[in-house]
């Protein structure tokens, strides 16, 4: 993603309308392209929307009403392009478990390999219809059109610092006290803010571009090791009772939990150095990274 920050020779306002504009490029893009099979082009859109709402929550303060609207109506159809996303997650917590020991006989694992592939492939058929790609490319040109009409030159960069104040303070609640006892869905909610805050520090990267590239790369590997535990946590929940992976349960279960575990211990750590500052602390930073910027500039 573009930062905000970078370049002496445009303004802030036209750093954040850049950025904008990108994001929809590419979830344009991924809609358009005639390379990407339907399951590429939903995770590539999705990953577009999820960068599209960090910066509409940064700009909540800025845009009122209209940033919560185009917010909500983003997440409700990532909702509706998901529902491979489950099949999707146990393929990829079976390829994980696979890295620490094969879990059963090549026979067996193959036949589970397969079961969730078709489960995913039927779900991908129903979600990324030529309905809902119009449905996707109307927001898209919705959200162009309210772009044009935000405010963007008259944003102060506190607003920007409040937003990524909250958006911090709100990850940093949510990282467990006990992290061996936190609950999937607990965990699920802490990186959904991680992923958040690490696109709304993308945009100011140009800052401090080395420090700045060194935090996005750990809060990355936070959500990268949170990914795996909810992609496990919904492999598990495929074992339960009349589940399409019920048989295997008993053999499943304690390679999940051990594998889980060792997730954990990396994200604890992880999570330890990411959020190792107080919420005011961490706006004095970025204020003050802005303001020797400024100072450079002038």
């Amino acid at each position: 993603m573009i930062g905000v920050a970078g370049g002496s020779d445009s303004s802030f306002g036209d750093g954040l309308a850049a950025a904008a504009r990108l994001i929809i490029a590419d979830g344009r893009r991924a809609l358009t392209d005639p390379e990407l099979s339907d399951a590429e082009a939903v995770h590539e859109v999705r990953k577009a929307l999820k960068r599209w709402r960090a910066l509409l929550r940064l700009l909540a303060r800025a845009l009122g009403e209209q940033a919560d609207q185009l917010r909500s109506e983003a997440r409700e159809l990532m909702r509706a392009i998901a529902g491979a996303r489950d099949a999707q997650s146990a393929l990829d917590a079976l390829a994980d478990l696979r890295k620490a020991e094969p879990p059963f006989s090549p026979t067996s694992t193959e036949t589970i390999r397969t079961r969730l592939t078709e489960m995913r492939d039927s779900a991908e058929a129903k979600s990324c219809t030529r309905t809902m790609r119009d449905r996707l490319s109307r927001y898209l040109d919705y959200a162009t059109l309210s772009l044009e009409r935000w405010p963007l030159k008259a944003i102060d960069f506190d607003i920007v610092t409040d937003g990524l104040t909250s958006t911090y303070r709100r990850a940093r609640q949510l990282v467990p006290d006990t992290w061996s006892e936190a609950e999937a869905e607990h965990l699920h909610d802490l990186r959904r803010r991680v992923v958040e805050h690490r696109h709304q520090m993308d945009l100011v990267e140009p800052l401090w571009p080395r420090l700045g590239k060194v935090w996005a790369e750990e809060a990355q590997r936070l959500r990268n090791q949170l990914g795996s535990c909810q992609d496990l946590a919904v492999l598990a929940n495929f074992t339960t009772h009349h589940q399409p992976l019920a048989p295997w349960r008993s053999r499943l279960s304690p390679l999940i939990d051990a594998r889980r575990n060792a997730h954990l211990k990396t994200a604890e750590r992880l999570a330890g150095r990411l959020f190792a500052e107080k919420p005011k602390a961490f706006r004095r930073r970025i204020a003050a990274l802005w303001s020797a910027r400024q100072s450079r500039t002038h």
